[in-house]
């Protein structure tokens, strides 16, 4: 099923956000755990159970744990911004667990990093996604004392965290030397991008194998990560916008929301879109349904309820 067009009743949401905004500042994780000791440093994730009393089962099977990676550019951010909270709080509610992760910044200090320093953002993604396989092993090894199903992980990400998700899949699909980490047979249920990408140095986007079902929300007027594509030669940097067509062609599980004329603001869209997530998590996840969603949004509110800033964006 496609939808060309889509516009989301605004103020209603607004007045409910509200409200969870102020539950959210009072949210603590059930447990922190150190996932791995890099040389430079420590890394930590935060797990956020369920709301007690919500309905963490589905169509007679139990929710995945979704595991999050915060935005900043690979240069700032942290596992535990408040603004992530809000929408970490409003997961718990509807049954889901959430488990935030540090990851390492490959460009801390970088002023402005682009496909011309490919080198360096191949770097900076690569170690990213490294960081995210360490903490799936810590994860399948301790699921029992976790609470989780180690078979019934979603990753999901905004911005660079969204970049790292996606990388990390493909690199799982195509079993590249950075997923040899992982169980021969693992593979994660699901991916959700805010806003994300994926860089290739082989051309187009290939899966060799089928990818998780897909998430990909993405704002047409983007600049910071591509909407669609930054390519030269063989090198390239594929935003939502470009990815979904090779979804499409491969007949990949996906839904795909093409936010009109919105920027970079979409990387904040996890707690402006709940209804989306779960509506993708219950059909395409745990229903099994290879449901095709591919919507266009045209909400003029989603700014007034986001972000202004790339500083407040990614500032704790």
């Amino acid at each position: 099923m496609k939808r060309r067009l889509l516009t989301i009743a605004s103020a209603v949401f607004a007045a409910l956000l509200c409200c969870t905004e102020i539950r959210a500042q009072e949210i603590e994780p059930d447990g922190t755990y150190m996932f791995v000791q890099r040389d430079t440093c420590d890394l930590y994730l935060d797990l956020y159970r369920p709301t007690q009393g919500s309905r963490t089962t589905y169509n007679g099977k139990t929710k995945p744990t979704i595991i999050f990676m915060f935005g900043g550019g690979f240069t700032s951010g942290v596992r535990d911004n408040p603004r992530y909270k809000i929408w970490f709080k409003q997961m718990n509610d509807l049954g889901y667990g959430i488990i935030s992760i540090d990851y390492r910044l490959g460009l801390k200090g970088s002023d402005k990093v682009g496909v011309a320093q490919v080198n360096v953002l191949d770097k900076a993604i690569h170690m990213a996604v490294e960081d995210l396989f360490s903490a799936t092993n810590f994860i399948i090894e301790n699921a029992e004392q976790l609470g989780v199903e180690p078979d019934n992980l979603v990753i999901s990400g905004s911005s660079a965290g969204a970049i790292s998700v996606m990388q990390a899949e493909y690199e799982l699909a195509n079993r590249t030397s950075w997923a040899q980490v992982l169980p021969e047979d693992f593979r994660y249920a699901g991916v959700m991008s805010f806003a994300g990408a994926i860089l290739s140095r082989e051309g187009k986007v290939d899966y060799k194998r089928t990818p998780a079902p897909t998430l990909m929300l993405h704002g047409t007027a983007d600049k910071v990560v591509p909407y669609k594509q930054i390519k030269v030669f063989n090198l390239g940097f594929f935003g939502g916008g470009k990815l979904v067509r090779r979804f499409e062609k491969f007949g990949f599980n996906y839904n795909m929301y093409h936010f009109l004329d919105k920027g970079h603001i979409i990387a904040d869209a996890m707690r402006m879109t709940t209804d989306l997530q779960e509506m993708f998590i219950e059909n395409n996840i745990m229903r099994g349904d290879a449901r095709v969603v591919e919507a266009l949004i045209d909400d003029p509110n989603i700014e007034n309820q986001g972000v202004q800033s790339r500083k407040e964006l990614y500032s704790k």
